[in-house]
């Protein structure tokens, strides 16, 4: 999880430095048992050091996220529009959706779109697949998120922690362009900052919906995505 405070670094040392040293004359008749060794110490100051805020703990995992070589993600739309997508990614730009209509394959801003067992190159605008590389958009939002720690959580079996992320949209946005609106993602994180899961809720055509995306896979050299032939 994120870098603990430099002043946990001090306190390890200062409370290491001061530990008592029994006399020479002495030795053979002091229990060591009871003086703390210094990984003792570190671990009980570890314990007791507070973690980052939400917003740095968040920010430092979507850091994370983005240096990441390659990774497995599996998004699963339920309600007004009810399908599940497997995405693989391959640094920098390199991306291989299976959909129900078919495996698209998208290199930079091209599409190789597979119908009917034919392949044709479709021109994409530039970032049309850029949530998946940044879904909680930390730079370009930065001043209206906000970020609720929720605690411990598991997710397929590993250790998290639950974050829930507000956006504050201004009016005039795409998303409010009305009114200014709240769009919420629960985010989960895991021990070494990358991503296990995010949570979305929210309504299309008046009908509620909820998308949950599940990342696996981080960094695999066996993902390996080539232009179809």
């Amino acid at each position: 999880m994120p870098v603990r405070p430099l002043a946990l670094t001090c306190l390890v040392l200062a409370l290491v430095a001061c530990k008592p040293s029994a006399p020479a004359d002495s030795a053979a008749t002091t229990d060591t048992s009871a003086t703390p060794t210094a990984s003792a110490v570190a671990a009980t100051a570890a314990a007791l050091a507070p973690l980052a805020a939400p917003m740095e703990a968040v920010k430092a995992s979507m850091d994370t996220f983005l240096d990441a070589r390659s990774f497995h993600a599996t998004m699963v739309m339920e309600g007004a529009k009810g399908m599940t997508t497997e995405m693989d990614f391959v640094a920098p730009d390199r991306y291989r959706l299976q959909m129900p209509v078919g495996t698209q394959v998208i290199i930079g801003d091209t599409m190789h779109m597979q119908v009917d067992g034919r392949t044709m190159k479709v021109p994409l605008p530039a970032g049309t697949i850029s949530q998946w590389r940044d879904p909680l958009k930390i730079q370009e939002n930065k001043d209206s998120l906000s970020v609720e720690s929720q605690g411990s959580d598991t997710i397929d079996g590993k250790p998290a922690t639950k974050y829930l992320v507000r956006n504050m949209l201004p009016a005039g946005s795409t998303s409010a362009p009305d009114q200014p609106g709240v769009t919420e993602f629960t985010y989960w994180v895991g021990d070494d900052d990358l991503p296990l899961q995010l949570q979305h809720s929210g309504e299309s055509q008046g009908k509620p919906y909820t998308m949950t995306i599940r990342y696996t896979r981080f960094n695999d050299p066996g993902i390996v995505i080539d232009a179809p032939k």
